[in-house]
């Protein structure tokens, strides 16, 4: 089987937009367990197993063409890159239903079943482009399924606008970006996929946002990052298709703050990599540092204890919405 030679088949499911601004513990209701049976009963009657699955978004959900990815990669005991090892969110999403990506098949399956369009530093508009060539070489069909987790680029290029321009202008340019995002999903919905869509860790908080805040003192510029994500992902929340047999969300700043509120032993404030990505290994972490207790790999991006989180959650959303 390939890619290219799927026929597209349209789908648009009967299911009507709302409109109405939903809370957070509202939409989680609607998207996840709220959503997790059909019919009243407290069950699906079948389980959704895709045949194929798309990943689309930016770095964070990344494979370069070798494998290695924008994070802590593995290498072996001669100081190979080992691709499977610290995998990522959609490696482990893959994983679950037993596929893999042909830029890391240490199995060697002759048929993947997993598609790799993320790139790094895609915005929501590079993600559009994702989808759109898809389409163009082959198309989505029914039992496909796609993750989608963008958005950070777009808070960081917007944020780099401050303060020559106002907050205001650059909080509604991010909701602007959210509302991108759920057409983007929509768009997928009615070319027959079941996307799990994450919406933007906090900004505010990464090791870059905690950077801001303590370097400037004319605002708390962590906190307008944090507002600005904020605004990103409600609009994601309010115009994306809130119907949980098509649509499951990740509610990834949520996960995040909860973590940072209670971090344990885990380290929330600093990257765990010595070196810049995609470069950084188990052999070039700081002095003394595990993987499991660093979140972050940068400044921005995750380590492998946050993409557990977010396949945690992923696998999760796959698992209880009755696609």
């Amino acid at each position: 089987m390939t890619f290219s030679h799927l026929a597209q088949v349209p789908r648009r499911p009967a299911a009507r937009r709302v409109a109405a601004v939903f809370s957070t513990a509202v939409l989680a209701l609607l998207l996840g367990g709220g959503l997790a049976s059909c019919g009243g009963g407290t069950s699906q009657l079948e389980a959704f197993e895709p045949k194929r699955y798309f990943a689309l978004g930016d770095e964070t959900s990344s494979l370069e063409p070798n494998g290695r990815k924008y994070g802590v990669n593995g290498i072996d005991a001669a100081g190979r890159l080992d691709c499977a090892s610290e995998p990522n969110w959609v490696q482990q999403v893959a994983a679950s239903y037993g596929f893999a990506f042909a830029e890391c098949n240490p199995g060697f399956l002759a048929d993947t079943n997993a598609r790799m369009l993320a790139r790094p530093s895609a915005t929501v508009a590079d993600v559009s482009a994702q989808v759109e060539a898809q389409v163009a070489a082959g198309g989505f069909r029914d039992k496909d399924l796609a993750t989608i987790l963008a958005g950070t680029h777009d808070i960081l290029a917007l944020y780099a606008q401050y303060p020559a321009r106002s907050e205001a202008s650059l909080i509604a340019d991010a909701r602007a970006s959210g509302e991108r995002l759920a057409r983007i999903v929509n768009r997928l919905v009615d070319l027959g996929v079941k996307v799990v869509v994450s919406n933007v860790p906090d900004v505010g908080l990464t090791p870059y946002g905690l950077a801001q805040k303590a370097t400037f003192t004319d605002i708390d510029r962590g906190a307008l990052l944090s507002r600005m994500t904020m605004a990103l992902n409600e609009q994601l929340g309010v115009k994306v298709l809130l119907d949980g047999r098509f649509v499951g969300l990740v509610q990834a700043d949520l996960r995040l703050q909860a973590i940072y509120r209670s971090p344990g032993s885990l380290n929330v404030t600093d990257g765990v990599c010595a070196v810049a990505l995609p470069t950084c290994t188990t052999a070039t972490l700081v002095p003394g540092a595990l993987t499991t207790d660093y979140l972050w790999a940068d400044d921005t991006r995750l380590a492998p204890a946050g993409q557990s989180q977010l396949a945690q959650l992923a696998i999760d959303r796959t698992r209880r919405n009755p696609f």
